[in-house]
């Protein structure tokens, strides 16, 4: 499976990098722009990612405008819903409006910094990523 890693915080990327890569191969994002233009990238390739964990405060671009443009590219490429990208929203924010907001745009999941292994995997099983 292919994984992109969206955080700007350094040892929050490499924390979610140990716990994803028995998983499959994992890149990483320091900011919003790079998660949109590694997105775009791997489509443009033939190689989606099949899992992208997206924080919610990141610079350059939120992660809920990240989310809105990557389902907003894969309606427009009419990528099957099956075959979309699994998101997986992860924040230190606690705030259900947040929460209900990702949710509303489609993501796939939520996670609370900071990240449980066993948390991470049971979200995993439930999206039926692994």
């Amino acid at each position: 499976m292919k994984i992109l890693i969206a955080e700007d915080d350094f040892y929050s990327r490499k924390l979610l990098l140990a716990y994803l890569a028995p998983f499959g191969d994992c890149d990483g994002a320091a900011n919003g722009l790079e998660t949109w233009e590694a997105f775009l990238d791997a489509y443009d390739a033939d190689a989606p990612y099949r899992l992208i964990c997206l924080d919610i405060m990141m610079p350059e671009m939120d992660g809920q405008e990240v989310l809105k443009k990557i389902r907003e590219e894969e309606e427009r490429r009419q990528i099957p819903r099956k075959e979309r990208a699994v998101i997986i929203m992860v924040t230190a924010l606690d705030e259900m409006k947040v929460i209900m907001s990702s949710y509303h745009d489609l993501c796939d999941g939520y996670l609370m910094k900071p990240i449980d292994h066993a948390t991470l995997v049971r979200q995993l099983k439930e999206c039926g990523v692994i």
